[in-house]
């Protein structure tokens, strides 16, 4: 059964070796179609690192922390209340550059396939893989 309502306390959450998700809606939890909504933390000095969505456009919304966002190869620093539109196919990376944990809200659409989300790694091709270091 498809929820309405997404309680927290009452979402299972998924640790990565760069942070923490919770899918607030996706087709498997709410039945959505054209959104997929999920609550990123990510740990002082990690990140999502270099990545694109092929047939998804994104926003990015800064929660809390400081925010190193790349789109393609130009980067800012976001903090709460800034966000990041990022087009369908685009390079991007979120890395958390504070010293306490970085909350970020990912809006994906339409949502692609099962799970409503998919994403094509790019960060060991060049040039994603040498930017940070530049």
């Amino acid at each position: 059964m498809h929820r309405r309502f997404t309680v927290a306390s009452e979402t299972e959450q998924e640790s990565l070796d760069w942070g923490k998700l919770r899918w607030l809606s996706h087709p498997p939890s709410t039945g959505a179609e054209q959104l997929t909504v999920i609550d990123v933390s990510l740990m002082p000095g990690k990140g999502h690192d270099f990545h694109k969505h092929p047939d998804q456009e994104e926003v990015i919304l800064v929660i809390a922390g400081t925010v190193e966002q790349w789109v393609d190869q130009e980067k800012r620093i976001l903090g709460p209340g800034d966000s990041a539109h990022i087009p369908a196919d685009m390079v991007h990376a979120s890395f958390n550059v504070g010293d306490s944990e970085a909350k970020i809200a990912a809006i994906l659409g339409p949502c692609v396939g099962d799970n409503g989300y998919e994403l094509v790694d790019v960060a060991d091709q060049a040039p994603w893989n040498g930017l940070r270091a530049s």
